[in-house]
């Protein structure tokens, strides 16, 4: 299903993202444009429901029609292309009502205090989450972060493992703390030695840099250097929320790989 060949690295990507949730073009779309970019294998996914009071964007029903249309596109286009119907779950995922042929574990929120905080969907929501959960101490944020994606395979069976440093979305040039600082990459160590025991592999991710906000892959290099010194494994993926940034830039960035 999932192959970690390397010579067909380029011609799949499971993390793709639809009007069903927060992306832009239909299932069908993504499908088609996998297909114009010569790719063997597409997997479209769709975020899991989480508090509707944190994210609004999936409930059940939602959930439900995508899995009816998924099913529907694989046997419509079966003859030209794998398509696999997966799901991004989230580590505070409250239920699901879907059935699905891979799960990507990643973290977008944290639970802090029994309050729901932000990771990614803004900068602003960033900073706050920063000065209201952590007193403005982004190391202490970065030590509750890693310790909750190091959590996941605690809560659900994970195929990929998401942009695991997803926190350093807005951080791009150390704006807002150094990634080297030793209390970092502490915590990004102590989560990666747990998480290759699971022998699932890590997402080359390239969803930040088609949006704008990083000119490098998930994970940063050091990040990547130290997975692979760990023997863990590594995938290509687009995390695309346009049907235009379907493998991106998996030319450029397949070197990671190895």
């Amino acid at each position: 299903m999932i192959s970690l060949d390397k010579k067909d690295a380029i011609f799949q990507d499971f993390h793709m993202h639809t009007h069903f949730c927060d992306g832009k073009n239909s299932p069908e779309e993504m499908i088609l444009s996998a297909i114009d970019k010569g790719l063997k294998t597409v997997g479209v996914c769709l975020h899991s429901v989480v508090d509707q009071s944190i994210q609004e964007y999936v409930d059940l029903v939602k959930e439900k029609n995508f899995c009816d249309e998924m099913k529907v596109l694989k046997e419509k286009y079966k003859d030209k292309i794998k398509v696999l119907c997966g799901i991004e779950w989230d580590l505070l995922t409250l239920n699901s009502v879907g059935e699905y042929d891979y799960v990507i574990g990643s973290s977008h929120f944290i639970k802090k205090d029994d309050k729901y905080f932000f990771i990614d969907r803004s900068e602003k929501e960033f900073l706050r989450t920063a000065k209201e959960a952590f007193n403005g101490d982004y190391y202490a944020f970065a030590e509750y972060y890693f310790a909750q994606v190091e959590r996941i395979f605690d809560v659900a069976k994970v195929d990929i493992i998401g942009h695991i440093d997803l926190i350093t979305k807005f951080n791009e040039g150390n704006k807002y703390f150094d990634v080297k600082n030793p209390r970092y990459v502490k915590a990004y160590q102590k989560a990666i030695d747990k998480l290759v025991t699971f022998n699932k592999p890590f997402e080359i991710n390239m969803g930040a840099i088609s949006r704008g906000y990083r000119t490098e892959p998930y994970p940063a290099l050091d990040i990547l250097e130290y997975i692979k010194k760990k023997g863990g494994k590594l995938i290509l993926s687009s995390d695309s929320h346009s049907k235009d940034n379907v493998a991106y830039q998996y030319d450029k960035w397949a070197h990671l790989l190895g």
